[in-house]
Parts: structure tokens; C-alpha cells; sequence
């Protein structure tokens, strides 16, 4: 299995540089010949949110078509595949980044009933305890 690194991850869905996109969609297929998978981890998808929203100005509608896509995708394995949409569901109906919905869904795994933070736009979420 191969991993991907966010940069080639934003080539291979934005194409905005013609021969990155070339280069990633490439590899991305060799990658995944035989029935092999591309690993992408937690933080690729954080950092994939962050990069469409602040460089490429998606909407959140955008991001989470974009994120629904890359989890059902056969020829991605993604780290804890169902956290990753528990925190997709979070971000998709509230009002908070997706990084933290993830942190929050992390830390609900490892026994945490609350995650405490400052970000009041997290209110809402049963998940995080606002400081």
C-alpha cells in the first residue's frame, strides 16, 4: 500500500497545476492497480479541508461532497474510516471545522465523554465542553 500526502491529494482533485495533476493521477493509478488501496490518513483529511477552504475558498457544501466522495472511494483505505464520517456527519450538520468535530470523535474513542475548548461555534456539538 501506498500513502498519499495532502499535496498530492489536492493535485489529484483540483487539477490546478496541469502537470502535478497528471503526475499525481499517475501515481495514484499505479498505486491502485491489482486492487491495491492508497492510505490516507487522519491529518491528510484535516489538512485537505483546511487547504480547499482557505487557498481554494470551497464551500462547505463543496468540502463535504468532496470528503463523501474520497471516504466511499474503493481505492482509498482511510485511518478509522468510521470516525472519519462520524466527524464528516458533525461538520456536515454543525457549526465548528471539521478538524475539531475529528478531534472530538478521536477522543470519544479513547473514553473521553467531553473535549474541552474554547470555540463557541462547538456549542452545539454534545461532544466538546465549552471553557
Amino acid at each position: 500500500m501506498k500513502g498519499i500526502d495532502t499535496n498530492v491529494l489536492v493535485r489529484y482533485l483540483v487539477k490546478d497545476d496541469k502537470k502535478q495533476a497528471q503526475r499525481a493521477s499517475e501515481f495514484i493509478q499505479r498505486a491502485t492497480s491489482g486492487g491495491k488501496r492508497c492510505f490516507i490518513n487522519h491529518i491528510v483529511l484535516c489538512e485537505l479541508v483546511w487547504v480547499l477552504e482557505s487557498a481554494y475558498k470551497c464551500s462547505k457544501k463543496e468540502i463535504v461532497h468532496v470528503l463523501e466522495k474520497i471516504i466511499m472511494t474503493r481505492q482509498f483505505e482511510i485511518e478509522r474510516k468510521d470516525i472519519a464520517r462520524l466527524a464528516l456527519y458533525d461538520f456536515a450538520n454543525g457549526k465548528g471545522d471539521f478538524a475539531d468535530y475529528f478531534i472530538g470523535r478521536i477522543n470519544q474513542e479513547h473514553g473521553c465523554d467531553k473535549t474541552a475548548t474554547f470555540d463557541r461555534s462547538l456549542k452545539d456539538s454534545d461532544s466538546f465542553e465549552i471553557l
